[in-house]
């Protein structure tokens, strides 16, 4: 026997207006505070995703929790205290993200039912948190930006993985979509010159080569597959053909190694040290893989790198900013958000 049950009886959560658009900017993630306290949950949550270490095995674990999260913490704070925004107590990268997120809701103003947020793949505001506050303001649909140029398992699939894993615990799912990466986009390889050229316009020397860093990774993940080196690749050639500069003048390098593993090479540290002892005096670095700038590109390049070249005889060094919350940077989230919401507004 059917029971037909008047619409006006129904419960109020089945008759919630669910036609709002979400759009949820998601960077890597940072610790809430710059001490050892706070470095060490973020790390714990971050080198345990199998994505980014994929031995998980009792070994690993073993040396994670009995050593690194011992003595790693205390060191990386001190290093976090370096780059710390001060001000409103948090690390760079939430503040130029949420930045990102403000920019964005202002670029489309113009469609009042998007809703436009942001989160941590790791730490806070978590995606889980970010993404039942949308589900709240009636977003039945939802694109997910993972803010990462370049493909690679270890940052844009992870964050596919808990967009999954959050979805899955939902009864009433919203419709999911991800941006894909854009690596190779015109507007972003267009941004990308613009930003440098602008910055090395500023400085009071002319740098004798370019280096672009990446973030480093196993070069074992890239045997198995992840197409992030060719995407690392493709994005530097462009660069090069779009300010007019040949592999000498626009090199390629891989920082931020961990473990023992063999990393994707050239490594940046070695190249900059090595530049300097052959000669080169005045240097700049660019970080195209980062959205926005963070310990990796404020502390790791702009700092301990500088150090090196100066310390094995070069004279000029100077790290150029990320696109962060720029025109040119902005002008390139806009566009990739409006193209694959279309059909949605």
């Amino acid at each position: 026997m059917t029971v037909a049950i008047p619409i006006d009886k129904a419960g109020t959560a089945a008759c919630a207006p669910r036609e709002r658009v979400g759009v949820l900017l998601v960077n890597l993630g940072t610790p809430d505070t710059a001490d050892a306290r706070g470095v060490r949950v973020y790390l714990k949550e971050f080198l345990s995703d199998p994505r980014v270490i994929e031995k998980q095995s009792l070994g690993w674990k073993l040396v994670l929790n009995g050593i690194i999260l011992n003595t790693r913490p205390r060191r990386k704070a001190l290093d976090y205290l370096k780059i710390w925004n001060t001000e409103l107590d948090e690390s760079p990268l939430k503040t130029i993200t949420r930045s990102q997120s403000d920019k964005l809701t202002a670029a489309l103003e113009g469609h009042d039912h998007v809703v436009v947020d942001w989160a941590m793949r790791y730490g806070n505001p978590s995606m889980q948190s970010r993404i039942a506050a949308m589900a709240a303001q009636g977003c039945d649909r939802l694109l997910v930006v993972p803010l990462y140029p370049q493909y690679s398992a270890t940052t844009s699939a992870t964050v596919c993985d808990e967009a999954f894993r959050i979805l899955s615990e939902m009864r009433a799912q919203p419709t999911l979509r991800v941006t894909p990466p854009y690596y190779d986009d015109p507007d972003y390889i267009d941004a990308l010159a613009v930003s440098i050229e602008t910055h090395l316009a500023s400085l009071s020397f002319t740098p004798e080569i370019i280096m672009a860093s990446f973030h480093g990774m196993p070069q074992a993940y890239v045997a198995k597959g992840d197409p992030y080196q060719g995407h690392c690749v493709a994005t530097t050639e462009a660069l090069r053909k779009r300010m007019g500069l040949d592999a000498s003048k626009l090199m390629l390098t891989f920082q931020s190694r961990f473990g023992f593993d063999e990393w994707l090479q050239p490594y940046t540290d070695k190249t900059v040290e090595k530049l300097a002892k052959d000669g080169v005096k005045r240097l700049a670095v660019v970080t195209p893989g980062f959205s926005a700038d963070c310990l990796e590109t404020l502390e790791e390049i702009a700092q301990e790198n500088a150090h090196i070249f100066r310390q094995n005889g070069g004279e000029e060094f100077t790290a150029i900013p990320c696109l962060n919350d720029s025109d040119p940077g902005m002008d390139v989230i806009r566009k990739l958000v409006l193209r694959e919401l279309q059909g949605w507004i």
